[in-house]
This record gives structure tokens, C-alpha cells and sequence, in this order.
């Protein structure tokens, strides 16, 4: 997961002009409380570089999927100490018009009432379970 690309036009609108994009980026990850030391944020003409150390690659993948999913931002390039993730533990759903999270969780779980867990994986970029957005990149655990 060393480059992730997301649809710029869509999102959380985290900064007003490119002057401020990278203070208020990384506010904004490190008010997701994920554990990321000496976090550095880059950002350059919709794309975002994001550096630093942690010992949980979850964190970053949710750190880089926050990034992602914020209005202005068409690509994150992971640069942390954490730049070959364990993806295989989870799995990347790009939502679509008419998708809700229980028919997300019917889907990749075969029960749509499990959609608390798709919801907990995203709490950082989903924060109502019945407000998502098209475009928008999530998380799918996987067993």
C-alpha cells in the first residue's frame, strides 16, 4: 500500500487553500488518536506524501484512508516505517450508489446485521453508520 489513489472531489473538506493542507491534514490524523510518531504530512497538488513510525500497520491504513477520503486529496503515498501493510488481513471497498453498510456486510460476510464491524473498522472516516458517500474508501476486515 505504498500509493493509494481516491477521488478527489469527494470527502470530509478538511482545508480551505494548499498553503494550509498540510497542518491541517495532519491535525486532523493526529485527532484520530492513532499512535503515529513523528507524523509528517506532505501535501502537493492533491497528493499527499504521509511519513512517520508506528508499530500497528492498521493504524496506517487507517491514517492513509482518512488522508484519502478528504476532499482536495487524489493520492496517498504511504512513506512510513509501516509501507508494506498486511493487506491480506483486510480488504478495500470503494462505495457505490445504493451501497449501505448492511448490504456492504451482507456482501463480504454473507449477514447484514455484522455492519457494526465494517462500521468500527471505519469509525475514523465513517462517523454516522447511515451517512456514507459514494467514491468514499473503507476498510473491510477479514477473518
Amino acid at each position: 500500500m505504498g500509493l493509494f489513489d481516491f477521488a478527489s472531489d469527494i470527502g470530509n473538506k478538511i482545508f480551505g487553500n494548499d498553503d494550509e493542507a498540510d497542518e491541517k491534514i495532519a491535525e486532523n490524523v493526529e485527532g484520530g488518536n492513532l499512535g503515529i510518531e513523528n507524523l509528517k504530512v506532505d501535501y502537493k497538488e492533491g497528493c499527499v506524501t504521509l511519513s512517520g513510525e508506528c508499530d500497528d500497520p492498521e493504524a496506517i491504513e487507517k491514517a492513509v484512508l482518512m488522508i484519502g477520503n478528504m476532499e482536495g486529496v487524489n493520492k496517498v503515498i504511504n512513506s512510513t516505517n509501516q509501507q508494506e501493510l498486511e493487506t491480506e488481513q483486510v480488504k478495500y471497498y470503494e462505495i457505490k450508489s445504493g451501497d449501505t453498510l448492511s448490504k456492504i456486510a451482507k456482501e463480504f460476510y454473507g449477514d447484514a446485521m455484522v455492519y457494526t464491524r465494517i462500521f468500527e473498522a471505519n469509525k475514523e472516516v465513517i462517523k454516522d453508520p447511515d451517512l456514507i458517500f459514494v467514491g468514499q474508501k473503507i476498510r473491510i476486515p477479514q477473518d
